[in-house]
């Protein structure tokens, strides 16, 4: 038995002293050459080379750990790995907006887990953990012993499998002598700088649990529904069962295992006096008692833009050789946490009200049923159709069985026709950005409608044409008469662009053309602007990252662009035509404090003649007070010096609102995720769905004094209004 465990040794040796070779490459001759002689003896043993290697090997072990030491993790990177150190992100007025975690993970302390957990780990995964410096040799040696002889066994410690845990690029996953003596040596530092009660808490807090459960916090609430410190016995042998195979001993897919498992635990348990006498035999009959739910990760203040900031930050770490999610930065944000309060509540209030509308304009009895063309299409671009279509039924049939299943309407109804919204506030004086909605309910729908979702804007496009004019020095009495427009485009197409009313074949002002919005009028000016003049000053006020073609319908925004474009071009406006690019961070600290960043507003660029922008808010204003934004004044009272714009475009699919105040600029966007889907003619209009949402919010914003209601966007030069216009206020205050 000897001798057979002898040769198998010095085959294993042999493996070693090859690996090693390499390792020793750079170093003397003397070196070289001993390991080479060695390795010749390894290959074709004698008697005699089999005792002169036995005699070497302590020497040759110890040089090949040596080796390994430099690749295993240094003493600093592991004080750095004990606890979890997210990015906090805080809002400009100092609250907490969310925290960047790698995994979905709370980190408890271990006086805040069930001793009967830690008892369960003990007794199963390493019972002499408080009596070793990181390896059990007497595991060890006997785990060597059954590997030898062809029966594989693991020996790890707690600290051991801690070390798996926390460095598995730097230890290797691959069973090899190597990767244990890396996790032998990562062990040995682990338990030199931490006392045994830091190294379980950090095991418990590590260890994963399938499901996106990291740590015992987690696994606890996952499979139980109880915090840590709640777990009785048969919980916390439950769970310490999954440590050794999560997936094999998942008491959610494989009770049955995880039972025998879990059995297994509790009589380890039993074994090293961790029961009470007699209540092992009663314990083990017991069954799992699982409550399982899946856990997430609860949504931020502002979670759209942290979503958009985490993709900035971990750019900006990588750059500067930082770790968002371990090295505790504290990153200092533009967002005031009381304007996006006020702008997540808005929002809600005014979807949830829209929603209700749509629910009724689309229901089983009227949109959603399969008489309706349009459902019809919906049905066929189901998943369930084209299954059936592929099961052998005629697009009839599929179209009059699954219209026939209430369950399945009701499910793609909702899918199709859930209201949804952006909002975005800008302060135009530096770009910072203050509140960020991007839905209704980030959980439910993550997409970002303020930056990702790019929509026609509608009429809140036409101040560009407006500002190109009077740029070019044009003045707001100056008239064009409002006639009909037949304007030729590419190929034999020709543009003729209407208005809900009829032409007047009068002479209208620049100032009310943009007041009420007319479309015959803005085409004719956009005529004698030209389309390209028009895009460039788009792009230079802000709409910089979404392409505009430069055609004569440009005038009516027919351009998809962003919501965050559209802000920060009106922001522009506001700021007396200088753009300054928004701006999410004002700097970043470590976690003492130190500041190792700052992020300066942009320089800011004249995009539109200072004279021309105040022409243009001066216009603007006068769309709140007389025209088509006028219920920001009527219905919420807004008395602060503000200019604004409505935007509806071609059969009311998307909904807009942009509002200006010298100290914040606010733009909602309004619509359904499928533009086929639509409010009608009255709510689809920016003025009854988006500016309720942005007056709501602006009303909040001036009664807290959050913003000066007293600032003024600049000096009025309002012609006093004929007596015809005061007249016919009353009608239009909900046109278009």
């Amino acid at each position: 038995m000897i001798r057979r465990y002898a040769s198998l040794f010095c085959e294993h040796c042999a493996r070693w002293l090859a690996r090693v070779r390499p390792l020793a490459a750079a170093g003397s001759t003397i070196t070289r050459l001993v390991l080479d002689s060695a390795l010749r003896r390894l290959r074709h043993p004698t008697r005699r080379g089999v005792a002169l290697t036995l005699a070497a090997l302590p020497a040759l072990f110890v040089l090949y750990v040596l080796a390994l030491v430099p690749s295993t993790p240094g003493i600093g990177d592991i004080r750095k790995a004990r606890v979890d150190r997210p990015a906090w992100i805080v809002s400009a007025d100092g609250k907490l907006l969310d925290t960047f975690k790698p995994v979905n993970r709370e980190w408890v302390s271990l006086r805040q887990v069930s001793p009967h957990m830690v008892a369960a780990l003990i007794a199963t995964e390493d019972r002499r953990f408080y009596e070793h410096h990181g390896i059990d040799w007497k595991r060890t040696a006997s785990a060597a012993l059954h590997t030898f002889s062809g029966d594989r066994q693991g020996g790890s410690t707690i600290t051991q499998q801690l070390a798996r845990n926390l460095y598995p690029d730097e230890i290797g996953r691959a069973p090899t002598l190597t990767r244990k003596l890396r996790e032998a040596i990562t062990a040995f530092k682990i338990e030199a700088v931490y006392s045994k009660d830091q190294i379980l808490e950090t095991y418990l807090n590590t260890v994963p649990f399938l499901y996106n459960a990291y740590g015992v916090e987690m696994a606890a609430r996952t499979y139980f529904g109880k915090s840590a410190s709640q777990l009785d016995i048969l919980d916390s042998a439950t769970l310490v069962g999954m440590l050794k195979a999560n997936s094999t001993y998942n008491p959610v897919l494989n009770p049955e295992r995880a039972l025998q498992r879990r059995n297994t635990v509790l009589g380890q348990m039993n074994k090293y006096g961790k029961l009470k006498p007699d209540a092992y035999a009663a314990l083990k009959r017991q069954p799992l008692n699982v409550d399982f739910e899946l856990q997430t990760a609860q949504p931020g203040a502002a979670p759209h833009f942290s979503a958009q900031l985490r993709k900035w930050l971990i750019a900006w770490a990588d750059r500067n050789g930082y770790n968002i999610y371990a090295d505790g930065l504290v990153v200092r944000t533009t967002i005031d946490s009381r304007l996006q309060a006020m702008a997540t509540q808005a929002l809600d209030w005014q979807t949830n009200q829209l929603q209700w509308i749509a629910n009724g304009a689309w229901n089983e009895r009227t949109g959603c049923w399969p008489g309706n063309d349009l459902f019809r299409t919906f049905i066929r671009q189901s998943p369930d159709y084209r299954a059936a279509r592929d099961a052998g039924q005629s697009d009839e049939a599929a179209l009059s069985k699954l219209g026939a299943n209430p369950t399945f309407v009701r499910a793609l109804c909702r899918s199709k026709t859930q209201i949804q919204a952006g909002f975005v506030a800008i302060d135009p004086r530096n770009g910072d950005i203050k509140a960020w909605v991007g839905s209704r309910d980030f959980r439910d729908e993550p997409f970002d409608h303020v930056q990702q979702a790019r929509r026609q804007p509608g009429s809140t496009f036409k101040p560009f044409v407006y500002g190109a004019a009077f740029a070019d020095g044009a003045r707001p009495s100056d008239t064009i008469v409002d006639r009909n427009v037949a304007i030729a485009l590419s190929g034999d197409a020709i543009w003729r662009p209407t208005d809900a009313e009829p032409p007047t074949g009068r002479p209208m002002t620049l100032r009310d053309a943009l007041v009420y919005s007319r479309n015959r009028v803005t085409a004719q000016l956009m005529q004698k602007e030209r389309p390209e003049k028009v895009a460039r000053l788009a792009r230079a006020m802000g709409v910089r990252a979404s392409p505009l073609e430069a055609v004569p319908s440009l005038a009516l925004g027919t351009s998809p662009v962003t919501l965050k474009e559209m802000v920060s071009a009106y922001s522009t406006i506001a700021n007396r035509g200088a753009y300054i690019e928004p701006r999410m961070v004002t700097r970043i600290e470590d976690h003492d404090g130190k500041v190792l960043a700052e992020f300066p507003s942009a320089p800011p660029e004249q995009a539109l003649p200072a004279g021309a922008a105040q022409t243009l808010v001066d216009v603007m204003r006068d769309v709140v007070s007389r025209g088509t934004g006028a219920a920001i004044r009527a219905r919420f009272g807004i008395r602060a010096d503000v200019a604004g714009k409505t935007g509806t475009t071609q059969d009311n699919t998307d909904s807009w609102f942009i509002l200006m105040h010298p100290q914040l600029v606010a733009g909602a966007w309004v619509g359904f995720d499928d533009g086929r889907v639509t409010l009608g003619n009255y709510w689809g209009e920016g003025a009854h769905s988006a500016l309720p949402m942005v007056g709501a919010f602006y009303d909040m914003a001036l009664r807290a004094r959050v913003i000066d209601p007293d600032a003024r966007l600049g000096p009025e030069t309002r012609p006093p209004r004929p007596v015809h216009e005061r007249r016919r206020r009353h009608f239009l205050f909900w046109t278009f």
